[in-house]
Parts: C-alpha cells; structure tokens; sequence
C-alpha cells in the first residue's frame, strides 16, 4: 500500500514583474483576515517606491506596518556604495535582516506565513533564506511569492521551494489574476480547515 502524499502547504505564486504576484498575495491576506480575524498571519511583502513615474526601489512592510529600506537606486550615505546591487539598485540587506527576518521566526499559534518574496534582493541575506526553509519545514502553511525563471535559469535559492515536494507553485499571469486569487484564498481556507 502507497503511502499518502501530504497537501502541499506552500503556495508560490510566480509570474514576469509587474502581473500582480504582490497584489495578489495582499489581496488575499485581507480577505483572510476579514474572513477569519481568528488567524495568526506573520511575514511581510515589498512595495515600490516612486517618485511620479519613477521607480527609486523598494521596502520592506511586515504584516503589522512596519517598514524599511529593501532597495534603493539613489544612494543615502557612503556605507550604500558597499551594498550588493541588483540592477540599478543597492540592496539595504541589514534592513531587510531587521525587519522581514524576525517575521519569519516559527512560532506556535502561528496559523500562515506570508513571504512576498523570496528573490534575488533578499538572498542576499545569509539569514534570510535559512528562516524561510524553517517556515518552510514547520509544517505552517506559507503563501509566498518567487520570480519567473529569467531565461530559463533559476536562482539557485528559489530553485529549491519550487521544487520541494510541499511547494504547488501558481503562475500568474493578466488573464486569470482574479481567479487565481480566489484559488489561493479557497487553497490557504481547506489548509486551515484541514489541521
């Protein structure tokens, strides 16, 4: 006799830059937390910031509303200059350590983790994608965003969640962004109910 497969308790939601995979992924958190206020959510997402039209970088907000510098392509002290850099931007690692790492302490009570996202700017980090495989083996669902393969070569980090045997991995795309988040949210629900 076989044994039973366990449900997937990782979501990953991918998709070329700009889809919707942050959108998404908030969306879905409030709709969760509206829905079942009961539910202990821990993690954090990245938003743009702009100046007009312009993007300048990005930070990073915990589920609570802290946020921080994440990334930056205007430099704001000497220090920056020693920075990794993605593109034109300057990755503010210890900012990221401070504020997304600490979210993603495995904690009991804790019902969902919410990682937007695990990518080339936060595995810069030597301690971030080591708390993310914690989360990853609790057995807590976790809801999180990756980058599509960019010429058909994975990140080496983000290759290993979407091929761990708990990972279902979603690509989102313009056309069916609003049923996809409905799929998640009706996912992440038969998760709660199943434990």
């Amino acid at each position: 006799m076989a044994a039973a497969t366990a449900p997937a308790k990782c979501i990953l939601v991918t998709g070329p830059p700009g889809v919707g995979k942050t959108t998404l992924v908030m969306r879905v958190f409030e709709t969760l937390r509206a829905s079942q206020p009961h539910l202990s959510i821990r993690g954090f997402y990245t938003r743009e910031v702009r100046e007009g039209s312009e993007r300048l970088g990005f930070e990073v907000v915990t589920l609570d509303g802290r946020h921080g510098p994440l990334a930056s392509s205007k430099f704001s002290s000497a220090e920056s200059f020693r920075w990794p850099t993605v593109g034109k931007y300057k990755v503010d690692v210890r900012s990221l350590e401070s504020l997304a790492v600490p979210e993603l302490q495995v904690k009991e009570g804790t019902d969902l983790f919410i990682i937007d996202e695990v990518g080339k700017m936060e595995l810069f980090s030597s301690s971030f994608f080591p708390a993310v495989m914690r989360v990853l083996e609790s057995d807590i669902p976790i809801l999180a965003t990756i980058p599509i393969p960019k010429f058909g070569r994975d990140i080496p980090g983000v290759a290993r969640l979407r091929n761990h045997p708990g990972a279902t991995v979603l690509t989102l795309n313009a056309v069916n962004r609003d049923m996809m988040r409905e799929n998640v949210y009706n996912q992440l629900v038969n998760m709660f109910t199943a434990t």
